[in-house]
């Protein structure tokens, strides 16, 4: 089942245009992006977002991506946060989906540990 869900999942800036091979498209920000309508995702949650402080840690006050990760990762075993991938994980074994934020490297965004996160249910689903 992993292997259904990890090819199921895609990753892509809420920016960029949509596809029709986005399939279900999620966006997990903080704060709703600028000039972008509601229209152009078909969820979105702040639960799987990185919280204001880490933000602002991240983004404004320097804290590396290796101090990042750990401290998202302690984030998302809220149960808040285990409820959306647990349903992001279900919705991924029969669907296609795109996970989206307003960063632009895929490799230092909280959007990949998301995924990697929505994989990892996925074993158990």
């Amino acid at each position: 089942m992993k292997v259904r869900v990890e090819r199921n999942i895609r990753l892509k800036r809420i920016y960029d245009p949509p596809s029709e091979d986005d399939g279900y498209r999620v966006l997990s920000t903080r704060y709703w992006p600028r000039g972008i309508p509601k229209s152009r995702v078909h969820e979105y949650t702040t639960r799987t977002a990185p919280s204001r402080a880490l933000l602002r840690e991240f983004k404004h006050e320097g804290l590396g991506w290796e101090d990042y990760v750990p401290r998202y990762l302690e984030e998302m075993r809220s149960e808040d946060a285990i409820s959306v991938i647990r349903r992001l994980a279900t919705k991924a074994e029969s669907e296609s989906m795109t996970l989206m934020c307003v960063c632009d490297d895929d490799n230092h965004c909280h959007r990949s540990l998301l995924r990697d996160l929505i994989i990892e249910e996925g074993r158990g689903v």
